[in-house]
């Protein structure tokens, strides 16, 4: 390896960059910590909770409600042209209570009140 003394002010230089110590104005650390205050007060004042929607629950009641009966109609009817009969009401009516709720859902914008809110534990109080 060569030993080469003409770069010896870029290493100067760089050992001076080395040695810089930022330290940044009092006024900027006041702000950061004003503005960090600031938002650990705010996230103190919200109530931290978690959303569970559930909109979804009487449509999933209902399709499975329909579709047991719709297999107690096959297992239990004899009569195959009867008990074909009484599966596709069961699945008809399982797909309307589906198209209800969507529809009710959409119209009356219910997904927001049907949602229970649980507080979570730990959080900052």
């Amino acid at each position: 390896m060569r030993d080469d003394r003409s770069d010896m002010e870029l290493e100067k230089v760089i050992r001076a960059s080395m040695k810089m110590a930022d330290v940044p104005a009092p006024e900027l650390n006041d702000k950061l910590k004003a503005a960090l205050y600031q938002q650990e007060a705010v996230l103190r004042k919200q109530t931290a909770t978690h959303k569970l929607s559930l909109w979804y629950l009487p449509m999933v009641m209902n399709v499975i409600t329909f579709s047991l009966l719709a297999l107690f109609a096959l297992i239990m009817i004899e009569n195959s042209y009867l008990s074909y009969f009484a599966a596709g009401i069961c699945f008809y009516v399982g797909m309307a209570g589906i198209l209800l709720t969507v529809a009710g859902v959409k119209r009356a914008n219910l997904k927001e009140e049907i949602t229970i809110r649980i507080e979570k534990r730990g959080a900052l109080t």
